[in-house]
């Protein structure tokens, strides 16, 4: 039913386990175990560019989740409208909610095709998958300090007698890897937890989610330790692993990015803004000594005293007085008022 996840889990399996056994040799432990952890990292390299989408599309979020709180209060009462406003914001700002989950949704398939594939691995088992008869013996004989790695701490008393495997080897390799899984787990949500908002906390079903990822999913990883086999622990270990250090090395490289950003802005404001103590200068303003554009009248000289020099007194041509005292029409004498006639 699901083979078109088995196949490639276990083909993936299959080519590092032939690296290793190379090195280690091909019933050996550790070649098996770095197969699978390998087998990991071969996965979460490929979700690498998906990873990086998610923390950005996460921080956006972050950025107007005071208006989408704002959406909430506008319309209180109709859900409807608030999924619309809610999905139109988001694509204003360029964000898949669906596009954060992606990481998770291809894990949790290559955790099952895993899972499944080993627990194929069975004494007297023929071909499984991508792996013959001999592939198959191979990881059923191999043992990684005296445990084999389909084994389990549970595991019925008859099945670790196929194994040749003793509970309490089990045990000793199977606790430390869950306590360490577990640590891992909780580091790595709590590394999530450090990057959200004042408003993502307040939020109850952030917060709610938040302690499931910081207590409740490390418990499962500790309590079901005693039901995975050894090959899961060490899937998950290095799974947690990867996803630490890969949350250290993209939220420092974003964050550079941002700081790199507000200096461009901040460089950009003092480049822009007049040096202090300068005068803004009005564009309209013709410079001193400047010429007058195309078109522009030109403005009278100052004289001396500051005040415009006056016309000419007399025009050229004709020698008449061009000055005008303000309340006479020209041509009249000034020694006459308007409109007064000679007394007999």
């Amino acid at each position: 039913m699901l083979n078109f996840i088995y196949y490639p889990v276990s083909f993936i399996l299959w080519c590092w386990h032939w690296v290793f056994g190379k090195v280690f040799g091909e019933s050996s432990g550790f070649a098996w175990a770095l197969a699978v952890i390998f087998l990991v990292f071969t996965l979460r390299a490929i979700l690498f560019k998906p990873f990086v989408g998610q923390v950005r599309s996460m921080r956006k979020m972050q950025e107007f989740a005071p208006e989408m709180q704002k959406i909430k209060k506008k319309y209180p009462n109709d859900k409807q409208r608030q999924a619309q406003e809610m999905q139109k914001l988001q694509s204003e700002h360029g964000v898949n909610p669906l596009g954060g989950c992606l990481p998770m949704l291809v894990q949790i398939p290559v955790f099952i095709g895993l899972f499944h594939v080993l627990r194929s691995f069975k004494p007297g088992w023929g071909e499984v998958y991508f792996f013959d008869k001999q592939g198959v013996d191979s990881f059923v004989n191999a043992k990684l300090f005296g445990t084999n790695l389909s084994t389990f701490i549970t595991m019925p008393a008859d099945q670790l007698a196929q194994y040749g495997t003793e509970r309490l080897n089990v045990i000793l390799l199977s606790v430390p890897l869950m306590i360490v899984a577990s640590i891992a787990t909780h580091f790595t949500a709590r590394h999530s937890v450090a990057r959200q908002n004042a408003s993502a906390l307040d939020n109850p079903q952030t917060a709610i989610m938040n302690k499931l990822t910081l207590w409740i999913f490390p418990l499962g990883v500790l309590a079901g330790g005693f039901f995975f086999p050894v090959a899961i622990l060490l899937y998950w270990l290095s799974n947690n692993a990867w996803t630490l250090g890969q949350q250290h090395f993209v939220y420092k490289r974003i964050d550079a990015e941002e700081e790199e950003k507000k200096a461009t802005v901040v460089e950009t404001r003092q480049a822009l803004a007049p040096k202090p103590g300068a005068k803004p200068v009005n564009p309209k303003k013709p410079a001193p000594g400047a010429k007058p554009a195309n078109g522009a009248k030109r403005m009278p000289t100052a004289g001396p005293s500051g005040a415009p020099k006056a016309k000419p007194a007399a025009d050229a041509t004709n020698g008449s007085s061009n000055t005008e005292i303000p309340g006479l029409t020209p041509g009249r004498s000034t020694s006459k008022k308007p409109g007064s006639k000679k007394r007999r």
